[in-house]
This record gives structure tokens, sequence and C-alpha cells, in this order.
């Protein structure tokens, strides 16, 4: 049995038994044909979850934010979007590769948010020397905050201004309404699309999920096509979703309060500079990046496995329970004392 402790991402859960079990059991057919009944009804379902008109089943969140860009925007376009943002920072430029998209990166809050008047300032005049402002790319959580309640609002109000459209990346969005108590129709009723990834905190093999209008999937299904993310017998993995929507979104309260377990037992450590929690993600300043991979390799020799560098993220997540934030705590205390 595998005892090691992995607090690298919350990308890098497996399946329970009870997921692979529906997975088994799901009935599947040629998706491509829009014959295979699970991904259908998982589609539906995850539409009506968001407060969207419909949504699409694509392999992984990077697809899913690409394609939402491809959908939204044309050559010679532009998108603006926080300068660490994962549609920006994260996703290999697959905008501006595949679909000739300028991105228009801007300084990230510590809230986590664009500010209103950086976003104005950069939206772009009608103008032959420019390319076009289309398309506002924002990101609930970031770095595991929670957008503040009533921003996004404003952000709608700004771009309904301008005649932008508003694309969410809303990978850990179900993070976000447990912490915040707030509704995922309510955190998506601004943005006119959202891409909900299934494999992180929702513990799924794979998956990302794009809702918006009837019309958007209709583009965006066309544009998965044509990046390669047309899937066959994809019930099995709609099947592990399904499981997933019934019995791993409340429980990411456990994952929130595991990460606060575990910042207050590392925060006052020796050597730990600096630590901040926000959701399920704990991140630490060890002062160097030299102390950084110093503490990984020790904890990976006590069978811990963690990112290195001078700032480190710590991520819990349904493989990690109580009793192992403890063995974690013990752990780093030992290694840095």
């Amino acid at each position: 049995m595998d005892t090691s402790i992995d607090l690298r991402s919350d990308t890098v859960t497996r399946p329970t038994s009870a997921m692979r079990a529906a997975m088994a059991a799901a009935p599947v057919g040629d998706d491509v044909f829009g014959d295979d009944p699970s991904v259908n009804a998982l589609e539906a379902r995850m539409a009506a979850l968001a407060g969207k008109e419909a949504a699409l089943l694509l392999p992984t969140g990077t697809q899913s934010n690409l394609v939402a860009l491809l959908s939204h925007c044309q050559r010679g376009d532009e998108y603006i979007v926080g300068q660490h943002y994962h549609t920006y920072f994260y996703e290999a430029g697959g905008a501006a590769v595949l679909g000739s998209i300028q991105p228009q990166p801007l300084p990230v809050q510590a809230d986590g948010t664009l500010a209103l008047e950086d976003i104005e300032a950069a939206i772009k005049a009608d103008d032959v020397h420019f390319a076009r402002s289309r398309l506002l790319a924002m990101e609930n959580t970031h770095g595991g905050r929670v957008m503040p309640d009533g921003y996004q609002a404003q952000v709608r109000a700004l771009a309904d201004r301008h005649g932008l459209r508003v694309h969410l990346d809303g990978a850990r969005l179900f993070n976000a309404a447990v912490a915040s108590g707030r509704s995922l129709v309510q955190l998506a009723a601004n943005a006119d699309s959202v891409s909900l990834c299934c494999s992180k905190g929702l513990g799924a093999p794979l998956g990302s999920v794009l809702v918006g209008s009837s019309a958007f999937i209709r583009d965006a299904r066309r544009w998965r096509k044509m990046v390669g993310g047309g899937m066959r017998q994809a019930g099995i993995f709609a099947a592990a979703i399904d499981h997933a929507l019934d019995h791993h979104v409340e429980r990411l309260a456990e994952d929130h309060a595991n990460a606060l377990r575990l910042y207050e037992g590392v925060r006052g450590l020796p050597g730990v500079a600096g630590c901040v929690v926000n959701t399920n993600m704990v991140y630490v300043d060890l002062g160097s990046a030299e102390q950084g991979l110093e503490l990984q390799a020790q904890l990976k020799a006590a069978g811990i496995l963690i990112a290195g560098g001078r700032k480190i993220r710590l991520v819990t997540h349904l493989d990690v329970s109580a009793a192992a934030i403890d063995r974690v705590i013990g752990a780093t205390a030992r290694a840095l004392g």
C-alpha cells in the first residue's frame, strides 16, 4: 500500500473505489456523434448547476480554456487577462499560438483580482493600429483566493459598457463555492462562459466541463473537435465526474480545514519567513530557494512529496487526511529544526 503523502497539487488525486465502480458501470456511446448517455446527462447536469444553457465535456482544463478563448475571439482579437492567471501564464501560450489571439496581461492584485481601472485602461480604441479588445479572462479561485463578493458584478458592468465578453477560469470554482457559501450559479452568473475542472478537488481522473449559452457551446464543440478533444466512449469519465458531484463537493470543506491545520502547524517553525493559507492551499516562504530544495529532499526521504523553491505551495485534497497533515507538520518541524 502506498503510504506517501503528496502535497504538490490536488491534480494528483486518485479515483476512489466507489468512483471506479461507477465508471465500470457507466452506459456509453460515441460522444462525437452525441450518442453517449452518460456524457449527455452530465453536460445537462453541469449546465443546470452553473445556471447556463448548455455544457461541453473536454479532456482537460487547459483545452477547456483554450476552446473558450477560440470560441469568443477571432484572429487579431485580444483578451485581457491577469499576468499570473492560468490562461496566460501556465497554458503554453495556446491562445496566441493556435488562435492568433493577442493576450494583454495585467498585474494581479493581492486578493487575486484585476484592478478595474487597469482593465479600463487596457481596453483598446476601435482603431486599425490596435488588436480588437474582445474578452476579459478572469480566474476564481486564484492562488486559492476566492474572488471577493460583488467584484464579478463590477467586471460584468465594465465589460457590458465596452461590449466585451467574460470568460471565467473556474478550475477550482467548487472550492470557492464551499468556502464562500455561495452557489455555483451565483459565482458563474456574471460570466459568459466558465471552465469547471473536475480532476482537481473533485478527484476525477480527467475532465473539464465548459458551460455557457447554447450558441456558444455549439461553437465550442466545433473547436473541441478541431483541437483534438473529440472523445468516443467518454461516459466512463462522465460517470466519474457525476460520482464526484454526488460525493466530493461538500467534502472540500475538509480540504480547507486540513489546509488551515497545516498552516497553523508550520507558520511558526524556524526558517519560515512567511506563511499564507487560502482554501486548500498553503504557501510557505522559506527565505531562499536552497532552503526550499533542502526541505523538499528531506520530506521526500520521509515519504512526503512537495514542490521545491523559495515559496512552496502545499495543496490539500481528498487523498490527504488530518492524520497525514499532522505527519507533515512533524516531519517539517524536524527538517527545519
